[in-house]
């Protein structure tokens, strides 16, 4: 097995009414259905939506790095 992987990032942004953590699993899984390889998430900007004066849903964005396949 090789150490000499080559990433690659891409930038998502999750949501959820429910909590930081899990807007982040949302996107994560959602990078899921068409990324092989996912390797390491970085949170990068964590923001709130704000609806009569109360938290109506968190935004995470996120980098999303993972590996290429093998040439």
């Amino acid at each position: 097995m090789s150490t000499q992987h080559v990433y690659k990032k891409i930038e998502l942004v999750g949501s959820s009414s429910k909590s930081i953590e899990d807007a982040v699993n949302n996107a994560v899984e959602r990078a899921a259905e068409t990324i092989r390889n996912i390797r390491w998430v970085e949170v990068i900007e964590t923001r709130c939506h704000v609806e009569e004066n109360r938290i109506a849903y968190w935004q995470v964005t996120v980098r999303i790095g993972f590996t290429l396949d093998a040439a």
